[in-house]
């Protein structure tokens, strides 16, 4: 080997300093929105360990039966890989840190601007209503997996609505946008659509950590600042 151990330390070393590096941007962002860094750290752990977690709301009966890992709900399925569950429906899930907990700040963030004033919510909504539409038309059923769309679109859309709008609340209209857009463009307004696609579960935040719904929300903060 030319290189002796050194590809094996870089990949190890990458390997540890990568969660850090997310960490600190996920701070960083949360930190914008006016979250003490005590509420920054505990929203951070509620989307890292939240992602694991999906939690079912509902099932669309089907005439199919589809597979789906049983521990899946729970973020076990790697643990338990030969769990299988066979069902005659499709469960449609909300993941806590990849939907709950994104939600539960912007409501935060919704109250916190209703106190600056009207107009300033008025604006906010109008870029949480320009951000749907836009997902909603981007937004594209895939076997197999649910609705996908680009994950950056999202993000850097909102994040101009909130320049353009205040820029004195930019990084807090942003996230509003960002995290509400794929959640109702994206995911709810494409419910109906869940009935043509071939899978056992469809979650919504689903990806967790690395969901559309966060990535867009926190690339929106950062880019708004």
């Amino acid at each position: 080997m030319p290189y002796g151990c050194l590809p094996l330390a870089a990949f190890f070393g990458l390997l540890i300093l990568l969660p850090i590096f997310l960490a600190d941007i996920m701070l960083t962002a949360l930190g914008r929105l006016g979250l003490s860094p005590g509420g920054s750290m505990w929203a951070a752990l509620g989307i890292f360990l939240g992602g694991m977690i999906n939690i079912p709301v509902k099932q669309i009966p089907r005439t199919e039966v589809f597979e789906s890992h049983a521990f899946g709900m729970f973020g076990f399925e790697r643990m338990f890989p030969d769990r299988i569950r066979r069902a005659p429906y499709t469960v449609i899930a909300v993941n806590f840190g990849g939907c709950v907990v994104p939600v539960m700040i912007v409501i935060y963030e919704l109250i916190r601007i209703s106190f600056h004033g009207f107009t300033d919510l008025i604006l906010t909504l109008l870029a949480v209503a320009i951000n749907v539409a836009a997902c909603y038309h981007l937004a594209r059923p895939i076997p197999k997996v649910g609705i996908a769309m680009p994950a950056l679109v999202p993000g850097i859309l909102a994040a101009l609505c909130g320049i353009v709008f205040h820029q004195e609340l930019a990084p807090i209209i942003a996230f509003c946008a960002g995290v509400l857009g794929p959640l109702i463009g994206a995911d709810l307004l494409h419910l109906k659509e869940i009935k043509t696609i071939e899978t056992g579960v469809a979650s919504i935040g689903g990806a967790g950590t690395f969901d559309g719904i966060v990535i867009s929300g926190l690339l929106a903060t950062l880019l708004a600042y």
